[in-house]
């Protein structure tokens, strides 16, 4: 594949590790409408917009994916630095994720995805640890089963942690 353009600077953006009162995560089924069999589930979130604080950020970015408001913003777990091809261009995105829990797992709110989320995604769903052990797609991070049982069980770090994806993945 040609990429046709290229990012350089980082896109700034925050994310939910999003938990509901069964203590599941909500994940969001992606895959890249321009290479269909590229697919993988991540955390709901997005680019921040000026003048937004990261925290402002991704509770904007969940509530426009899934509807979801009433929640509850913990603490910053880790900052994730990826690169990645997506629609065929080059991608640099630094993300910020936040512990959330949510009251619901409903949507409170209408949805307003943008074309490009609607062109892109497939599913949104709840899961537990365990589902997420035995997850044979692709998810980003690629260590989230891990670091998920470690927040659960209290063993995760008291700092946020620094996450890098080797260039081209996603």
């Amino acid at each position: 594949m040609t990429t046709t353009k290229s990012s350089i600077a980082p896109r700034i953006g925050a994310r939910l590790l999003l938990l509901d009162t069964e203590d599941r995560v909500l994940l969001i089924h992606a895959r890249d409408p321009d290479r269909v069999e590229h697919h993988w589930w991540e955390l709901p979130g997005g680019g921040q917009d000026p003048g937004e604080t990261l925290r402002e950020t991704a509770l904007r970015e969940v509530a426009e994916e899934t509807g979801i408001t009433g929640i509850t913003l913990g603490r910053e777990l880790w900052v994730r630095e990826s690169r990645f091809v997506y629609r065929e261009r080059q991608h640099h995105r630094v993300d910020h994720v936040y512990l959330a829990r949510a009251s619901t797992g409903h949507a409170t709110v209408p949805l307003r995805p943008t074309a490009n989320e609607k062109a892109g995604l497939i599913e949104r769903r709840w899961w537990t640890v365990a589902e997420l052990q035995d997850c044979e797609d692709k998810l980003l991070p690629a260590t989230l089963p891990t670091l998920f049982a470690d927040i659960l069980a209290g063993r995760f770090s008291g700092t946020p942690l620094e996450l890098s994806d080797q260039p081209g993945g996603r």
